[in-house]
């Protein structure tokens, strides 16, 4: 009877040790909207993660502006805003993942809904704004970050080199490069230059 006991109270401390941690819904809003440019703040829609670590819609939007809370089962901060245009894109990349597809898959299946039109992609560039940054430096109660980083990537498929003017491999920090030229998921990224610590 005590052995029975003893793997009880060792198997509830396991899955408790495995379960997540979720920071509040407020907390959730205000890291998400480190990468929504002030214009859009106000009405962005925020998708987040509840208490049993499903992602959810925490915030209703009017503005065509998505953010994306931190994925709490990730170790770095990583959150995101981006067009309503792209919603249709990212939104089944997620299912792939949670599909169990692997990268190659998920490229390859996405590219095949776009070059058939089952998933319509913008005709112009669409924006997102990424935010990134290390664990310790987020405040899990207030959803505040410190020494926070962040890239512009414009969407639009098959981009070429000859049609914008720009390089296919980065080059000077804070340049614009073309990143996937000609194919289904071209982008142009944009990451400043880090700032100078020592200045």
């Amino acid at each position: 009877m005590k052995n029975v006991f003893l793997l009880s109270t060792l198997i509830c401390f396991a899955s408790a040790l495995g379960q997540t941690k979720i920071p509040t819904v407020e907390s959730q809003i205000k890291t998400a909207l480190y990468a929504c440019p002030e214009m859009y703040q106000e009405g962005a829609k925020v998708l987040g993660y509840n208490q049993e670590g499903n992602l959810i819609t925490i915030r209703e939007g009017n503005n065509g502006m998505v953010c994306l809370a931190d994925d709490p089962n990730k170790e770095r901060i990583s959150v995101s805003c981006y067009s309503d245009k792209l919603e249709a894109y990212m939104a089944r990349g997620r299912e792939f993942i949670a599909e169990g597809k692997t990268e190659a898959e998920k490229r390859e299946l996405r590219k095949k809904e776009i070059d058939s039109e089952a998933l319509l992609m913008p005709k112009e560039p669409a924006a997102v704004y990424v935010v990134t940054a290390k664990q310790e430096d987020h405040d899990f109660e207030s959803g505040e970050l410190k020494n926070s980083r962040i890239r512009y990537v414009l969407y639009r498929p098959y981009m070429t080199a000859e049609e914008t003017g720009l390089p296919t491999q980065p080059g000077l920090p804070g340049m614009p490069w073309l990143m996937d030229a000609n194919t289904h998921r071209s982008h142009i990224m944009i990451t400043p230059a880090a700032e100078n610590k020592n200045n």
